[in-house]
């Protein structure tokens, strides 16, 4: 999404197009098939290292901040994996939590007392968590039935008279505000140290990136950064005023809303048509953004900001000022004066909070994410180009591993990974990875959000379905893919479930729904319309959300698991998934943009929605029972296959396996067929 083209050479963008996403962790495989692999051993060492992971003890770090701990007389002291704008994923300067425990999943905490260390994490981390802890640390499972559902609530049924440590800008307000009474129930504290206690003991603590911010131009935007600050400033002028005046009348200056902090990264990008590299997966840089009715301030190290984008906001009219000033200028109240007060929304961080002080502020949801969820037509169509390349590189893949597993190789999960990044690489307009890839096969593909690591990894085999869920970040688009495909003969038991999630899948595609639906909606929908021969009917179930929202990924807004209602322009993923445990998973996922839909009953009222489909990716036929399918759903598969021929054909003239397998794909029958389409009966 964010390389710069020809004739943008003023916007600053880096040349480079390996901006982020190259992952940095694991070891050797013993089943490394180098010879299967495009490039040298000096190429792959290049592009793709994967450096041993150090086993580090963590006892010493404990024993030196529990001496931290006893100087503030702290009885616990928390240390999240979040950082100040409350980020999935974090540069490597606010990998606090990662470093003290040697954990390195994105969600959880690590908790200390004098004589103990708990991580707590989420079902999606626990096997992750097992190993990667040392001896040192306690593994709290959050949300089984027994235990927490959050690490709040296992903190406040603990403490007792207690006072709790937490850098106050590590925790939203939100979170702080439920957090506070629940401890005060117990007589107990949450207490702020002056320092982030880490940061006092990290050495060679990695200093914040300096890469450069660069523009992002309008012919991927479809909006001008200054339509968008107007927008904003329109937004807070008609935001209600806290106390109006007694006379009723108009309310006094000083009691009306004059700003809004802008604290989540994508939002700041997005506002200002800005792009960079500080964060692993997202081009986002840190930094806040301070839109008031006559001024904007952005907060970033200076040295990011070269001169061709220090013109480009002087346009704007953005003033420039360091990344820490943000602070002082909360002090000095700098943004207004008397009973003004600033919009911020719930997740901002609580030292913000605290410093603006609870009668200077109001919450707020953000403007800033509603805009950006509803992505405009310039947009849509570059997501769908960016759709288009990310799907020939998909199919090039898939051709690949089909043939290396024909030939006998044996290709492990991290090498499968690798190389179909290694074909996103030399796409157009590539940046990166959207996220880690989801490179599984046999139990592994059981962990929803299982990512390889070069030893430990499992060879592909054809006995289990082998699952891959990734996505490229491209100049004009972020994209999301998931595929789950078999190279053997697939079981009774693989086949129905795999039937049943590509059904859950089609039900979803299909769907028609008036406006005001939310996603949360749809999904009940949608799993109550296969109900009657679903997943649960068989004894499996849906285990995997039905979809999630998506901007660089994951949007903070809609979703098929949210209650906001959806709207021509958002985009999400359509992704039903079962898993089977220490056995197998199947996953079939897809990119969907909500459209306005004209029925057969309604003429331009537009009250109905519908999805348009922007992955461009086949769907294996080999694991679905046919019999299992109705008829509209059987035109569906084969339709869906066929359009995916149509519109990547062109892409791969020049490559004969992938377009053979592309061609194979469109016309195979529905089943597990053997040579010449005869049918199969597998036997045990």
């Amino acid at each position: 999404m964010f390389q710069h083209s020809k004739g943008s050479q003023a916007s600053g963008a880096p040349k480079s197009s390996n901006l982020f996403g190259w992952s940095k962790r694991s070891n050797n495989s013993k089943h490394d098939s180098i010879n299967t692999l495009v490039g040298s051993a000096l190429e792959r060492k290049e592009y793709y290292q994967n450096p041993i992971r150090d086993v580090v003890d963590t006892y010493p770090r404990l024993v030196q901040l529990r001496k931290l701990m006893a100087r503030d007389n702290l009885d616990y002291y928390v240390v999240p994996t979040e950082d100040v704008h409350q980020c999935e994923y974090t540069a490597e300067s606010d990998k606090r939590m990662e470093w003290l425990t040697n954990f390195t999943g994105r969600a959880g905490q690590a908790v200390i007392t004098k004589t103990a260390a708990y991580l707590i994490t989420d079902s999606r981390h626990w096997l992750q968590a097992e190993r990667e802890l040392d001896h040192n640390w306690v593994l709290i499972r959050a949300g089984v039935l027994s235990g927490p559902r959050h690490w709040v609530d296992w903190i406040t049924d603990r403490v007792n008279e207690s006072r709790v440590g937490l850098d106050a800008r590590m925790i939203s307000n939100e979170v702080a505000q439920q957090l506070y009474p629940l401890l005060k129930a117990k007589n107990s504290e949450l207490v702020h140290p002056a320092q982030n206690l880490i940061d006092l003991i990290w050495e060679d603590k990695p200093a914040r990136s300096m890469n450069k911010i660069f523009v992002q131009p309008i012919e991927y935007t479809g909006k001008g950064a200054s339509n968008k600050l107007a927008q904003v400033r329109d937004w807070i002028r008609s935001y209600a005023v806290s106390s109006p005046s007694p006379s009723k009348s108009q309310p006094r200056s000083r009691d009306q809303h004059v700003g809004t902090l802008v604290s989540n990264l994508a939002s700041v990008a997005y506002v200002l048509n800005l792009r960079g590299n500080d964060v692993p997966f997202n081009p986002v840089f840190i930094s806040h953004l301070y839109i008031g009715l006559n001024r904007a301030i952005l907060f970033v190290e200076q040295g990011k900001v070269e001169v061709p984008v220090r013109e480009y906001l002087q346009s704007l009219q953005v003033e420039i000022r360091d990344y820490n000033a943000i602070w002082n200028f909360l002090r000095m109240r700098e943004w207004g004066e008397g009973k003004a007060r600033m919009i911020i929304p719930p997740q901002t961080s609580y030292a913000i909070s605290l410093m603006l002080t609870y009668k200077r502020y109001s919450l707020a949801p953000s403007i800033v994410e509603e805009m950006r969820s509803v992505k405009n037509e310039v947009e849509i169509q570059g997501l769908k180009r960016a759709c288009l390349r990310d799907g020939t590189c998909y199919v090039q893949f898939l051709a690949w591993l089909d043939e290396k597993m024909a030939k006998g190789f044996e290709i492990s999960e991290w090498e499968a990974a690798w190389r179909l990044t290694e074909f996103r690489r030399n796409a157009k307009n590539f940046m990166g990875l959207a996220y880690e890839n989801i490179s599984a096969t046999g139990p592994n593909a059981a962990l929803p959000h299982y990512r390889p690591s070069k030893s430990g990894s499992y060879i592909i085999d054809k006995e289990t379905p082998y699952l891959n869920g990734s996505g490229g970040q491209y100049r004009d688009g972020t994209c999301d893919t998931t595929r789950t495909v078999h190279f053997g003969r697939p079981t009774l038991e693989q086949s129905e479930a795999y039937t049943r999630v590509l059904q859950g899948h089609i039900a979803i595609d299909n769907i028609i729904f008036p406006r005001g639906t939310t996603g949360a909606q749809l999904d009940v929908l949608a799993r109550n319309v296969i109900a009657s021969k679903s997943l649960w009917q068989d004894g499996m179930n849906f285990l995997d959300g039905t979809g999630h929202a998506f901007l660089g990924v994951h949007e903070v807004l809609h979703g098929l698991s949210s209650s906001v209602p959806l709207t021509p322009g958002h985009v999400l993923t359509n992704e039903p998934g079962y898993y089977k445990s220490d056995e197998y998973g199947i996953r079939i996922g897809s990119v969907l943009v909500v459209r306005n839909v004209q029925t057969k009953h309604t003429e331009s009222d537009q009250s109905w929605l519908g999805f348009e489909r922007l992955t461009c990716v086949p769907i294996q036929t080999r694991m679905v029972l046919e019999h299992m399918l109705s008829k509209e759903e059987k035109e569906w598969l084969r339709k869906h296959n066929r359009e995916c021929h149509s519109a990547l054909e062109g892409c791969l003239r020049d490559d004969k396996r992938a377009l053979k397998y592309l061609r194979r794909e469109a016309e195979r029958t529905i089943g597990p067929a053997g040579p010449g389409g005869a049918m199969i009966e597998w036997g045990e």
